[in-house]
C-alpha cells in the first residue's frame, strides 16, 4: 500500500494562485511551477492521514498513463503533512486535445475502464479542447482479469451490466460499459438532461436494466447519423455492444475527420466569450442635507381621545398636524402616515434610541414605533409579528417599509455587522429592478414585497427572506405615455457610459434603446447627464457586493439586462415566399448579432426562433413561419421572461445569502416579523390587466384589515356573549367573491376564455356580462372593450384591450430550448428551473462563478456523485404554458401572501397621500377625506374607542402575566379568578370578562406588557447580582486553588534546584580532595633530601621549624609547573611551606624562637605566609559551602622550648651560600 511518508512536499515546487472549484472529495486550486512558471490544477484532500484504495488506485491509473491529447496529463501525488489538521494529499493534474471519443480509447489501450463518462467529467479547455477527467471510480484490466464485477459509477449514467453486477454476484462487465456511458452523454448533450433525470437515482437504477434503450427527446431535431450513432453505443446486450474502436469508423464520427482545428476554434470562441470582464466600482456616498427639526409631543396624538368625532374633526385634527410637521398619527394601535413629500431629520439613530421598549404614550406617533412594537410583541409573546402598510400609489408605504426595516435592524442589534449592512442594502437592490416611474409616483413598487426578518428569541436578527408577488414584466416591453421602465435599465445605462463600458456590453452610445425609449421623448443625453442615474448606479454596485454577490454574477445579469435592451432592438420585415406571402426576417442584423453574443447562444439559431415555430402533430415535425407580428410578439414574450426571471434568482440569492445559520436554528426556534410593501390602489386615465391585478390585491388587503379590526372582534363579542356596541362597516366580501370564485369568477371567466384560441378581447367582455350580474360590475355605454368595477377605494374604468393575451403570457419552446443552449451558466439555470405556483423561479443553490465557466460542472458544484447537475426539464415544464395564466399565478399568490399573514399578529400602517401633485406641506383636505373613507378611519376610530381589540383565553392570560400578582414559584390555577386577581392588582380599567376569555382595550395589552417588563428587570437584576456573587464566589475558589497549585510547584521547584546544588557541592568536594592529593604525592619528601648540620652531628629534619622572613622575600620566577606545584603548598601545614619556601626561595635568616612560658598567651601567627594560607582557607571554605565553624586560634600547637624538634632547630646555624646553593641544586623541587 502505498504510505504517505513516499511522497514529496509540494511547498517546494507548487504555489497556490486561486481556487477554481469543488469537486466530490476536496477543492480544485489553480497552481504555478516555481520552477518554470506553468500552471496546472490541483484536487486537495483534507483532512487526510493515509491513502485509502480509491485514492491509490486512481494514482496508480494516472501514473501509469501515457501522454494523450485528450486525457488531462498527470504531474504527480503530494503530501503536504500538517499535524492540527492531518495534512492535505494534492492530486496536480494540467489545467484545462479533439473528442472524448479518442481519449476513452487511449484508456482502453491501456486496460483502463473509466466507469464514470459523463459530460460533468469532460472537461472544455480555453484552446478549444477536449479533455477526459475523472478517474476517482476507474479500474485497472489485467491479462489475468479482463472484466470487472463492482457496481460503480453515477447512476443515471450507468450501464445496465454494471447495475446488474449490484444484485448477481457471477456477473461481469468489460470496457464497452464506457461506451454505453458515452451513448447517455451524448443524449445529455443533446437534450440538456440525461435519461430519467427526473427521478430519484435509486428508482433510475431500478428502471435502466427494464426499461427499452433510451432515445433522443426529439429525435427529429437530429441527424440520423447522429441518433444512429446513440442507439450503437445504448445497445443492451453489452455482447453485441460495439467498442470504441468500432466507434471511431462510424459515419457520425468520420465525418468530423479533418475538421479538428475549425471544431476547436469554434470552441474556442464560445468559451472565450464567457471570460467576464471585471467592473471599475466605485464607492457611493450620501450627503446628508436634511434640517434640523424638533418635534414636540402633542396631547392628541391619538384620535381615539379626541372629544368630538366625525369626518370633519378628523380632517382638521390631520391638517393642524401636518401643518406642524407632525406626519404620524395613532388610531388606537393603528398608525396613520401622511407622506411629507420631503425629508425630514426624525430618522435618525437619536430617535431610535427613543422608541425602544418605552410606553407609547412617552413619544410622539413615529414609524418607529410601531415596528417597536411588532418587535416587543415577538419578543414578550413569543409570536411571530406581521406589519401591513397599505395605501394608494405615491402614499409613502415604499419609504415607511424602508423606515422599519432600519428601526427593527437597530432593535434586533445582531452581533454580525455585516449582516445588518447586508439587511438594510436589500430594499435599494429590489426596488432598483422592481420600480419605476408612474405618472402619479416616481418610486412606484411594480411588484409585491413580503420582507420577514427572522430573529432568535432573545431578540437578534439572524437573518432575511424575501417573497415577491406579480412583478409587472409587460412594463419592460412597453410603458404608458408619461411613464418610465424599470429604473435598473436607466441606472446601468447611464453608470456604464461614465465607466466608459457601453461596448463591452454592445449597447449603443448615439439612440437609446427602444424599451427604455418607447415614446421617443428621450434621448441619450438625457439619461446619461442624470446625476441621479449615474449615483444610483454605484449604489447599486455597492448593493450587490455588501450582499455577497460574486463579480461574476453581477456581470452576468448586466448582459442579461444589455441583451433585453438589445433584443427590443431587434425589428422584423415581411418578405413574400413561394408558398407563403407574409414570412418575417430580420434586416437589422446588428441588434439580433449582439443580443445573440450577450446571451452566448448562436445568432442564427436566435433569429430561427423568434421568425418560426416547430410544431409535432402526430410525429410529425412542421416548422411554420412567424408572421411579423407574431415575431415581434415572440421578441417581446421572451423579453418579459429574461427579465422575470432574472429578478426572481436575484430574490431567491439575496434569500441563500441571508438565510440564518442552520447550526443558529438548529439550537434556537427563530422567529419572524413580516413587512408587507405591495403596490398601492391605482386609478388611472386607462387602466388595464396589470391595474385590474393590482387593485384585486388591495381588495384583499383591505378584507384582511376588516377581518381583524371589525369582523373577528365583533363575532367573538357575540360567542363570549358581551355586551359591546356593534360597529358598521364597509365589507369589501362580495367584491372579493366577484373576483375570485369558481367557476364564475370574474379571473375564471377571463382564464376560460384565454384557452380558446379564437377568442377576442370583445367574446371576453361579452362573457363577463353575460356572467357576472352584481351591482359592482357594469358596462358603460358607447364605449368599446370596457367595464367598471366599484373598488371599496372607488369606480375604475378597465379597459380590455389585451387582456386575453397578457393573461396567456405564452413563451414559445422553441425560445426555451435555445437560451438552454447558451454559454452562460446563469441563462441556462433561469430556463432550466421550473416555475413555482406564483410564478416565479424555485429556488435553486446554484451559484455562478468564474469557476463554473472554465471547469466541469462537478468541479464547480459541491454535489455529490448521485446529485450531478440541476435539472434541465422539458421547455412545457419551465414555462407552466399549457398549466397556468398569469390570473392563476396571482391567484396563487394571494393565497401564498395570505398563509404568511394570518400566522403573525398584525399591525396596521395605513398611508394616505395628502395630495395628487407631490408637493410638500400642501393638504387637499378632500384628497385625503375620500382616503379616509375608503380605508375606513372613521369606523376605525369608533370601535377602537368603544371596542375590545385584545382577545385572550383565561388560561393564555394567566400564564403570561402571573408574575404580575403571583410569586414566581407559584403556579396558579389558570381560572378566571385569577386573572380578575391580575387585572386588579394591574390596576386596569374598563376591561369585559367573557366565558372563556378576558376583553382588554388596545392600550391594556401595552400597560400589561410594561408592568411585565419592569417585574423582569428586577428579576434580572436579582438575578445579575446572583449571578456575579456565585462568579465571585467561583473566582475565590479558584485563585485560592491556583494559589496552593503555585506554592506547590514553587516548593517542588526550590526542592528540585536545592537537590541539584548539592550534587554540585558534593561533586566539587570531591574534585578538591582529589586535587588536594594529588599535590601531596607531588610534593611528599623524606628525611634523606634535608640534612641539618648542627654541632658536626647531621640530623634528619622532618621536624617542623619556624621561619621568620626579614623583609620582603624575592622568589625566582617560576615555571607554570611549578607555580601550579607552589599553590597547592599553601594548603600544606606551615613547616612544610616554610621549608618548600627556605629551598625553593633566596636565603631566609633562621632565628631560633622563643620558648612560651606556662600560662602565656599563645603567639598569634600573623607572617604573611600564616596570612596567605588562613586566607585561601577561608576561601576555600565559602566555596564549598561548608557551614563547619573554622579552628580557633588557641586550638592550634604552637612550638615552644620544650619541642624536640624545635631544640634541634635551634642548633641549626646559618647554612653557608655555596652550601645552600650545592643542597639546593641536589632537590628535586
Amino acid at each position: 500500500m502505498l504510505g504517505l511518508e513516499t511522497l514529496g512536499d509540494p511547498s517546494g515546487d507548487w504555489d497556490i494562485v486561486e481556487t477554481i472549484g469543488k469537486g466530490t472529495y476536496g477543492k480544485v486550486y489553480r497552481v504555478t511551477n516555481k520552477k518554470d512558471g506553468s500552471q496546472a490544477a490541483v484536487k486537495v484532500l483534507d483532512p487526510i492521514n493515509d491513502v485509502d484504495e480509491e485514492i491509490e488506485a486512481e494514482y496508480n491509473i494516472l501514473r501509469s498513463l501515457p501522454n494523450h491529447p485528450n486525457v488531462v496529463k498527470f504531474y504527480g501525488m503530494f503530501h503536504k503533512s500538517d499535524k492540527l489538521t492531518g495534512g492535505q494529499l494534492w492530486l496536480i493534474l494540467e489545467v484545462s486535445t479533439l473528442l472524448c471519443i479518442f481519449g476513452l480509447q487511449h484508456l482502453h489501450n491501456n486496460r483502463i475502464i473509466h466507469r464514470d463518462v459523463k459530460g460533468n467529467n469532460i472537461l472544455l479547455t480555453t484552446e478549444g479542447g477536449v479533455k477526459l477527467v475523472d478517474f476517482g471510480v476507474s479500474a485497472q484490466l489485467t491479462s489475468a482479469r479482463l472484466r470487472r464485477n463492482t457496481s460503480v459509477g453515477t447512476p443515471f449514467w450507468m450501464a445496465p451490466e454494471v447495475i446488474a453486477c449490484e444484485q448477481q454476484y457471477d456477473y461481469s462487465y468489460d470496457a464497452r460499459c464506457d461506451v454505453w456511458s458515452l451513448g447517455i452523454t451524448a443524449i445529455e448533450l443533446a437534450d440538456g438532461d440525461p435519461p430519467l433525470a427526473e427521478m430519484h437515482p435509486v428508482k433510475a437504477l431500478f428502471k435502466i436494466p427494464r426499461n427499452p434503450s433510451p432515445t433522443l427527446r426529439h429525435p427529429e431535431e437530429w441527424s440520423r447519423s447522429f441518433s444512429h450513432f446513440i442507439s450503437q453505443c445504448l445497445i443492451k446486450d453489452f455482447e453485441a455492444r460495439p467498442s470504441v474502436t468500432h466507434l471511431l469508423e462510424h459515419p457520425f464520427i468520420k465525418q468530423a475527420h479533418g475538421k479538428d482545428i475549425a471544431l476547436r476554434q469554434q470552441l474556442a470562441a464560445l468559451i472565450q466569450e464567457q471570460h467576464l470582464v471585471s467592473l471599475t466600482s466605485y464607492r457611493h456616498v450620501r450627503i446628508n442635507t436634511r434640517k434640523t427639526l424638533i418635534i414636540e409631543s402633542c396631547p392628541d396624538d391619538d384620535l381615539v381621545n379626541l372629544e368630538f368625532l366625525d369626518e370633519e374633526t378628523i380632517i382638521s385634527h390631520l391638517h393642524k398636524r401636518y401643518d406642524e410637521l407632525q406626519v404620524y398619527t395613532y388610531v388606537g394601535d393603528i398608525l396613520i402616515a401622511l407622506n411629507p413629500f420631503q425629508n425630514l431629520s426624525i430618522y435618525s439613530p437619536q430617535f431610535s434610541k427613543l422608541y425602544h421598549g418605552v410606553k407609547r404614550a412617552d413619544n410622539p406617533p413615529h414609524i418607529f414605533a410601531t415596528a417597536d412594537a411588532a418587535y416587543q410583541g415577538m419578543v414578550t409573546f413569543c409570536k411571530d409579528q406581521c406589519i401591513i402598510i397599505s395605501g394608494e400609489s405615491g402614499a409613502g408605504k415604499t419609504e415607511s417599509a424602508h423606515l422599519i426595516v432600519q428601526h427593527l435592524t437597530f432593535l434586533g442589534k445582531a452581533n454580525n455587522r455585516t449582516l445588518r449592512e447586508k439587511i438594510l442594502q436589500v430594499n435599494p437592490l429590489v426596488e432598483a429592478f422592481g420600480n419605476a416611474c408612474t405618472a402619479i409616483n416616481d418610486n412606484s413598487s411594480r411588484f409585491g414585497k413580503y420582507l420577514e426578518m427572522k430573529f432568535t428569541p432573545t431578540g437578534a436578527v439572524i437573518g432575511a427572506k424575501i417573497s415577491e408577488y406579480l412583478l409587472e414584466k409587460s412594463r419592460v416591453i412597453k410603458q404608458a405615455p408619461g411613464e418610465e421602465n424599470f429604473h435598473i435599465f436607466y441606472y446601468i445605462y447611464a453608470g456604464l457610459y461614465h465607466q466608459d463600458e457601453l461596448k463591452t456590453y454592445r449597447l449603443p452610445d448615439g439612440t437609446p434603446p427602444r424599451y427604455i425609449d418607447s415614446q421617443h421623448c428621450k434621448v441619450m443625453q438625457d439619461i446619461v447627464s442624470r446625476k441621479q442615474y449615474k449615483e444610483q448606479f454605484d449604489a447599486i454596485q455597492e448593493c450587490f457586493r455588501n450582499i455577497g454577490f460574486t463579480e461574476e454574477e453581477v456581470d452576468s445579469a448586466y448582459k442579461i439586462l444589455s441583451a433585453i435592451l438589445n433584443t427590443g432592438n431587434i425589428e422584423f420585415a415581411s418578405i413574400t415566399s413561394q408558398h407563403q406571402t407574409d414570412v418575417s426576417e430580420v434586416p437589422n442584423s446588428e441588434a439580433l448579432k449582439n443580443a445573440a453574443s450577450l446571451l452566448s447562444i448562436g445568432p442564427e439559431e436566435l433569429q430561427e426562433a423568434l421568425t418560426s415555430q416547430c410544431v409535432v402533430t402526430r410525429g410529425e415535425t412542421i416548422i411554420r413561419s412567424n408572421t411579423v407580428d407574431k415575431a415581434a410578439d415572440v421578441r417581446d414574450a421572451m423579453s418579459k421572461a429574461l427579465y422575470g426571471r432574472l429578478f426572481s434568482w436575484i430574490v431567491n440569492r439575496i434569500n441563500s445569502l441571508l438565510q440564518p445559520d442552520m447550526n443558529v436554528c438548529a439550537v434556537e426556534s427563530g422567529m419572524n416579523v413580516g413587512i408587507l410593501d405591495i403596490f398601492g390602489f391605482e386609478n388611472f386615465k386607462k387602466n388595464s390587466f396589470e391595474q385590474l391585478c393590482i387593485n384585486i390585491a388591495n381588495e384583499q388587503i383591505q378584507f384582511y384589515f376588516n377581518q381583524h379590526i371589525f369582523a373577528l372582534e365583533q363575532m367573538e363579542y357575540q360567542s363570549e356573549e358581551v355586551d359591546a356596541s356593534l360597529v358598521e362597516y364597509e365589507d369589501n366580501r362580495p367584491i372579493l367573491d366577484m373576483f375570485l370564485q369558481k367557476p364564475m369568477g370574474l379571473l375564471s371567466l377571463l382564464d376560460e376564455e384565454s384557452r380558446f384560441p379564437q377568442a377576442t378581447d370583445q367574446t371576453l367582455v361579452d362573457k363577463f356580462e353575460d356572467n357576472l350580474r352584481c351591482k359592482y360590475f357594469w358596462i358603460p355605454k358607447r364605449v368599446e372593450l370596457c367595464f367598471g368595477i366599484q373598488h371599496y377605494a372607488g369606480q375604475v374604468m378597465y379597459n380590455v384591450n389585451g387582456f386575453l393575451e397578457k393573461n396567456r403570457d405564452t413563451l414559445p419552446a422553441d425560445i426555451v430550448v435555445v437560451l438552454r443552449t447558451s454559454e452562460n451558466k446563469l441563462l441556462q439555470q433561469l430556463f432550466s428551473s421550473p416555475l413555482t405556483k406564483t410564478g416565479n423561479l424555485a429556488t435553486s443553490k446554484a451559484r455562478v462563478t468564474a469557476a463554473s465557466r472554465s471547469l466541469p460542472p462537478q468541479l464547480g458544484s459541491g454535489r455529490t456523485k448521485v446529485d450531478t447537475m440541476e435539472m434541465i426539464r422539458h421547455p412545457e415544464e419551465t414555462t407552466k404554458m399549457r398549466r397556468q395564466t398569469v390570473a392563476s399565478y396571482f391567484r396563487y399568490s394571494l393565497m401564498d401572501l395570505l398563509s404568511k399573514m394570518v400566522v403573525g399578529q398584525p399591525h396596521f400602517v395605513r398611508c394616505i397621500k395628502p395630495n395628487d401633485d407631490r408637493q410638500a406641506l400642501c393638504f387637499c383636505k378632500e384628497r385625503v377625506m375620500v382616503q379616509l373613507r375608503y380605508t375606513g378611519i372613521l369606523e376605525t376610530v369608533n370601535i377602537r374607542r368603544q371596542g375590545y381589540s385584545h382577545r385572550i383565553l383565561f388560561e393564555d392570560f394567566v400564564n403570561r402575566y402571573y408574575y404580575l400578582a403571583f410569586r414566581a414559584h407559584e403556579m396558579p390555577e389558570t381560572s378566571k379568578e385569577n386573572a380578575v386577581a391580575i387585572l386588579e392588582r394591574a390596576k386596569l380599567k374598563d376591561w369585559v370578562l367573557g366565558k372563556t376569555k378576558v376583553f382588554l382595550k388596545y392600550y391594556h395589552v401595552e400597560q400589561l406588557n410594561l408592568l411585565l417588563r419592569e417585574v423582569i428587570a428586577r428579576v434580572v437584576v436579582m438575578q445579575a447580582y446572583t449571578k456575579g456573587w456565585l462568579g465571585a464566589r467561583r473566582y475565590r475558589k479558584e485563585k485560592e486553588k491556583r494559589s496552593r497549585g503555585a506554592t506547590i510547584i514553587q516548593s517542588a521547584w526550590r526542592g528540585y534546584v536545592a537537590r541539584q546544588n548539592l550534587k554540585q557541592i558534593k561533586k566539587e568536594r570531591e574534585e578538591a580532595a582529589v586535587r588536594i592529593q594529588s599535590g601531596k604525592e607531588m610534593f611528599k619528601f623524606s628525611s634523606s633530601n634535608i640534612q641539618v648540620e648542627t654541632s658536626g652531628i647531621s640530623h634528619a629534619a622532618p621536624c617542623p621549624v619556624e621561619i621568620q622572613v626579614e623583609g620582603r622575600i624575592g622568589l625566582p620566577p617560576l615555571s607554570s609547573s611549578s607555580a601550579s606545584c607552589w599553590s597547592l603548598l599553601l594548603f600544606l601545614p606551615g613547616w612544610i611551606t616554610a621549608l618548600v619556601s627556605s629551598v625553593a626561595g633566596p636565603v631566609m635568616k633562621l632565628q631560633q624562637r622563643t620558648p612560651r612560658r606556662r600560662g602565656q598567651q599563645p603567639k598569634l601567627l600573623n607572617s604573611p605566609e600564616d596570612s596567605l594560607y588562613y586566607n585561601q582557607l577561608n576561601r576555600t571554605l565559602d566555596y564549598q559551602g561548608s557551614k563547619r565553624k573554622p579552628r580557633k586560634l588557641g586550638q592550634i600547637k604552637v612550638l615552644d622550648g620544650e619541642d624536640e624538634y624545635y631544640k634541634l632547630l635551634s642548633t641549626v646555624e646559618s647554612i653557608p651560600e655555596e652550601e645552600h646553593s650545592t643542597t639546593a641544586s641536589t632537590h628535586p623541587f
